[in-house]
């Protein structure tokens, strides 16, 4: 199994090059929050076996507003020197390697608590924040305020 190439981003971890990325689309049970976010990460040269790290969090894009984190570089590192120390073989061909991140590990290899988002109609709000945080907020017209700079529609 190989990982494909379009959408992915290069990450170098302890010399080594390694390609991580994240599914463009949801699957049904990752849109509906039922099964956690996962990211795939394989060696950039002659990759061979693949390591599916799963996240103890939905994707962004889920549709049920389920909380979520942003997935960064230092996070994806944390997460392949764990998988070297538990055994995977980036060389190795064979079927995918599993490794599943707990809350209790997701702050260790972030190096500190991991700041949870919400997904909200404009963008995402930071866990416990309000709309006041959404920094590209935008005001959506109700039908009560007008629109002058507009001709009015003919009927």
């Amino acid at each position: 199994m190989t990982m494909p190439r379009k959408g992915s981003r290069p990450i170098t971890v302890d010399g080594t090059a390694f390609r991580w990325r994240i599914g463009h689309r949801p699957t049904y049970s990752q849109g509906n929050g039922w099964t956690p976010l996962t990211v795939a990460v394989e060696r950039a040269e002659a990759p061979g076996r693949v390591l599916v790290v799963s996240l103890p969090c939905a994707r962004p894009d889920n549709w049920d507003g389920e909380r979520t984190i942003a997935v960064r570089p230092v996070l994806v590192a944390g997460c392949i020197r764990r998988a070297l120390e538990q055994g995977w073989d980036p060389g190795q061909r064979g079927p995918a390697f599993a490794l599943a991140v707990t809350e209790n590990e997701l702050a260790v290899l972030l190096g500190g608590p991991p700041q949870y988002l919400i997904p909200f109609l404009w963008g995402m709000i930071p866990e416990g924040g309000g709309i006041e945080d959404l920094p590209r907020c935008t005001e959506i017209w109700s039908r009560d305020r007008q629109d002058t700079s507009r001709p009015p529609a003919r009927p």
